[in-house]
């Protein structure tokens, strides 16, 4: 742990959900810190460097485009894996430029976000601990370094694949803003506005290689992502408990029920659309190809949906990224998964 980090009252890794902040020093050496919990300020926000100089304020901006974020963008190589392009150069090159885009976005959405909800996040006790609410970036900067990632992404995806990937960033950006100023106080419309940043990664992939992309991918990648955004309000909902409204207001709108049907609903769905995909891949016989290996991919898809849905009655998984990175046994169905796809597509 450095020794800025910890006179910020930070660890390295994010504490936990309620879990207080270290304190510097006591309440001797500091008045504030003997005045109750709501007479205490919340917030200053100064225009000069974080300790550390400009090492230090790049470090803080880092931590704001959040790079832990960046493992959502992989969704790009989908369609092109898919549809067995990925063996070419010029196909996983661009494909690979189109997840550097998306991650220029979405770092931009995310520095916005932060800008906006800069207040709301110091009282909470996790997010109070982003540089942006705990003061080391500033607001202003916040939203300069937002649009200059989205001019850059932008500039970027027409480079690397023209107009139609540009669309699809812009799309992206529109919907992220859309969301950060106001969706994500409506209830159906967050979740439509959460799956569609999965959806739309996805299709990016299809049109930085100039792949088709299939009804059964669309449909997969939309319930597929409508489940994992609904697991997500879940889990927010049990975590936050009966403080759920002070954190996401939104969730005061949603009987938990609701979430649970709409879980069942999208799983489904996904699960079926991706056996219809795996069957009607293997009755086209296609040279070189042995049906029995995309059917078999059937099998770690129904167990990781399995997977995650009881994390999520359990209420875990609101943060996706941490369950990838995190668990071992999604991992293990992932990699069974892409070897399995892999033999289907390219075997």
């Amino acid at each position: 742990m450095s020794t800025r980090r910890w006179r910020h009252g930070l660890a390295d890794a994010a504490p936990a959900e309620g879990a207080d902040l270290p304190e510097v020093g006591g309440a001797e050496d500091d008045p504030a810190a003997a005045a109750p919990l709501a007479l205490r300020p919340t917030h200053v926000e100064s225009s000069r460097l974080p300790p550390g100089g400009f090492g230090g304020l790049l470090e803080e901006l880092v931590w704001t485009a959040r790079p832990r974020q960046w493992l959502k963008n992989l969704l790009v190589f989908a369609a092109p894996a898919a549809a067995g392009v990925l063996g070419h150069v010029g196909p996983f090159l661009h494909s690979a430029g189109a997840v550097g885009v998306f991650c220029l976005a979405a770092s931009a959405t995310y520095f916005l976000n932060d800008a906006l909800d800069a207040e709301a996040d110091r009282r909470h006790p996790r997010k109070r601990s982003r540089p942006v609410a705990a003061g080391r970036v500033s607001v202003r900067a916040a939203v300069t370094g937002a649009v200059v990632l989205m001019a850059l992404a932008l500039g970027t995806g027409a480079a690397l694949a023209g107009y139609r990937l540009t669309v699809v960033v812009a799309v992206y950006l529109a919907l992220s803003t859309a969301y950060s100023v106001r969706l994500k106080h409506e209830p159906i419309l967050d979740l439509a506005c959460l799956s569609s940043g999965f959806i739309l990664r996805a299709i990016a992939g299809g049109v930085a290689t100039n792949v088709p992309l299939s009804d059964w991918f669309l449909i997969v990648a939309s319930f597929g992502s409508l489940f994992i955004a609904t697991g997500k309000r879940s889990a927010e909902y049990l975590q936050a408990g009966e403080d759920r409204g002070l954190h996401r207001p939104v969730l005061l709108k949603y009987p938990l029920e609701f979430l649970q049907s709409v879980r069942l609903l999208s799983a489904a769905v996904t699960i079926t659309a991706y056996c219809l995909w795996a069957f009607e891949r293997s009755a086209a016989g296609l040279h070189g190809h042995h049906p029995i290996w995309s059917e078999l991919s059937i099998i770690p898809v129904v167990l990781a949906v399995l997977y995650l849905e009881l994390h999520y009655e359990r209420g875990g998984g609101a943060a996706p990224e941490d369950l990838a990175v995190r668990d071992l046994n999604l991992q293990v169905l992932a990699v069974a998964w892409v070897v399995l796809f892999a033999l289907g597509v390219y075997g």
